[in-house]
């Protein structure tokens, strides 16, 4: 799937990191392999949300330097398979995205889907997994946030929210951090919007957070909030100061 000259299938920011929090960024990259020729895709569908998440690699790299985090990053885009999706799912390598089709996802046989989870899903959360459990080492619980960005309009219905959070039913990250947000007074904030973490979305924090009982959340920033360099470092002061009050409310241990 990956030649010896193209990227890694995820790449790791500040190994050392004292903070307890680990970063995921599931959709960090919008590279395809070589060997699939773009997916079949014109070069602007690939700068599109449909290929990545615009902003959240910066954003996750700059609260990665802020915090002294690790951060773990995907190397290529969710159209090749979707590292927040179960392996499977209608979603995980989807044939068509936002009306737009995937020519070189149509019909594609078993084989293929296990080559492409092989090279580049597995290595992924099996990395995030290290990750994290090099956080427990160190004597504090690792907090697990996943930082993502949603188009500001899909299917043609506008998106108010300029920042929100999805959780399921673990409560030590998400109220605090949807309080500090929404103390600022500035921002438009969701709580479970546009997608909800009760209604099967987010397979980074149920599989690496619920399952095993890390605290996490998962933030989803607006893309047109993040899309430049001056949208991102302001996002990521915004998260950087909430992050860190939240940190004061969890136990140490």
């Amino acid at each position: 799937m990956l030649t010896d000259r193209e990227p890694p299938p995820f790449t790791i920011e500040n190994p050392d990191g004292a903070s307890p929090i680990v970063l995921a960024c599931d959709h960090a990259s919008n590279l395809v392999p070589r060997g699939l020729k773009g997916l079949g895709l014109v070069e602007r569908d690939l700068h599109r949300h449909i290929a990545w998440d615009q902003g959240a690699a910066e954003v996750t790299r700059g609260l990665s330097e802020r915090l002294d985090a690790t951060a773990v990053l995907s190397g290529y885009s969710r159209l090749v398979i979707d590292c927040n999706r179960s392996p499977g799912h209608e979603t995980s390598i989807p044939e068509k995205s936002d009306g737009t089709e995937v020519p070189g996802n149509v019909g594609i046989d078993d084989d293929e889907r296990e080559a492409r989870r092989r090279a580049l899903f597995d290595p992924y959360h099996e990395a995030l997994d290290r990750t994290l459990d090099r956080a427990r080492e160190r004597g504090r619980a690792p907090v697990l946030i996943a930082v993502h960005s949603f188009t500001p309009v899909m299917a043609g219905k506008a998106r108010p929210w300029q920042i929100s959070i999805l959780w399921g039913y673990d409560p030590r990250v998400p109220v605090p951090l949807l309080a500090a947000l929404r103390a600022r007074g500035d921002l438009v904030v969701g709580d479970n919007e546009p997608y909800s973490g009760r209604k099967g979305q987010g397979h980074t924090i149920r599989v690496h957070g619920a399952r095993r009982g890390i605290a996490h959340a998962l933030i989803e920033m607006r893309a047109d909030e993040v899309s430049d360099s001056d949208g991102a470092a302001r996002f990521t002061d915004i998260l950087g100061s909430a992050l860190e009050s939240v940190l004061t409310q969890l136990p140490a241990g």
